[in-house]
């Protein structure tokens, strides 16, 4: 293995510990008072009701922090990114093994790997955590790839890559490719066997999709899975979850344009595959994919767009929409029961989607159903 990085766990301030201590309590309320709390009726938009406890956790979003990242530098937007999953980190989830490593790539690209207590040879997978391509590190999602790790008993590689705007496109992708291609061939060396799945959450399911889509031209090493959580994959087009959702739900369309002009530099799309994954030509041979969508999040419609487009090409597709919740509830398990059951259940579908491709050879036509669930 090669040398590890320092360290730089969250220590969490007196008033975050507060804070997620308080979230805790009102989550745990009544779910009519909850309601109460957040100051308005029950919300049910495109046939899908609001949970309560999203309800509430927008109202305290607002109290805490009132305006769009949208109107805040990149640093300033970083920092707070930092507080909010300082606030909600809760105790580390114990696995067998935590290491910070150094990926030699022409340039030096920060990683962890998370190695599960179980003896003998896993699966593993390559993370890439959201942030928008501008936030987010290794320490921001580091509960939720310890929690993968032990409940889908296997090893994450969790990749720190460049973010924007001083490390615009192609930089994340140059680097999210070289840290998959680095775990093909160091897999042994991590305890891990050979077979290796990309995943990610919003940009970082972009990042996903994107290796997924060039190992397949390459000719090279291919994930045996993809795991898009909540993903972004097509600014080109607006579909109607942008519409319904791009405002007052955590996320809002002034926040997706921001991330994207610090990305690319502009906010008109390019209809390129690396930028954009769901502009691709061509779908057949990628890996069978388990692609999790909320029903309160702008970017659900090209998720399900993208789980159509692989079914269609005869790529295997589980499809999970969890209707009652917000973009990133994944990251929001260590507060809120329903993100936690959410997140077990996306974990489940995640074991049996590597049991089910094991004797599947990458680009191979799997006998995986093709379902949405």
């Amino acid at each position: 293995m090669q040398p590890s990085l320092p360290r730089r766990p969250i220590r969490p301030t007196l008033r975050q510990r507060f804070e997620f201590r308080a979230a805790r309590l009102l989550f745990s309320l009544p779910a009519a008072v909850q309601v109460r709390l957040s100051g308005r009726p029950p919300v049910v938009v495109d046939g899908c009701a609001l949970h309560p406890q999203m309800q509430l956790l927008l109202a305290l979003h607002h109290l805490w922090h009132g305006g769009l990242i949208a109107e805040l530098t990149p640093d300033m937007a970083r920092q707070t990114f930092r507080n909010d999953t300082a606030t909600i980190a809760g105790r580390p989830i114990p696995v067998g093994a935590v290491a910070d490593i150094a990926i030699d790539s022409g340039g030096t690209i920060a990683a962890r790997h998370y190695a599960p207590a179980a003896s003998g040879p896993r699966p593993l997978m390559v993370y890439y955590h959201g942030g928008g391509f501008v936030l987010g590190d290794l320490d921001g999602h580091d509960n939720l790839c310890r929690r993968v790790c032990r409940d889908a008993d296997m090893h994450v590689l969790s990749v720190d890559y460049r973010l924007a705007p001083e490390h615009p496109f192609p930089a994340a992708v140059d680097d999210a490719c070289a840290a998959f291609r680095w775990a093909c061939a160091n897999a042994a060396r991590l305890g891990a066997t050979p077979r290796v799945a990309v995943g990610g959450d919003s940009a970082g399911g972009n990042l996903a999709a994107v290796v997924s889509q060039k190992a397949m031209t390459a000719g090279g090493p291919a994930p045996c899975a993809q795991v898009l959580l909540y993903p972004a994959l097509d600014r080109t087009v607006a579909r109607p979850s942008l519409e319904l959702f791009g405002k007052g739900f955590f996320i809002s369309r002034a926040d997706i344009d921001w991330y994207m002009l610090q990305y690319t530099g502009s906010t008109i799309a390019q209809p390129d595959p690396a930028q954009n994954p769901l502009c691709a030509k061509e779908f057949s041979g990628l890996p069978p994919a388990l692609i999790v969508t909320a029903g309160f999040d702008p970017l659900r419609d090209e998720g399900e767009a993208y789980a159509d487009a692989l079914r269609q090409a005869g790529v295997p597709v589980v499809l999970k929409r969890f209707d009652g919740l917000l973009h990133g509830f994944c990251s929001m398990a260590t507060i809120s029961s329903a993100c936690d059951a959410a997140l077990g259940e996306i974990i489940a579908k995640l074991r049996k989607l590597i049991a089910d491709t094991k004797n599947v050879a990458p680009g191979s036509r799997s006998p995986i159903q093709q379902r949405p669930v």
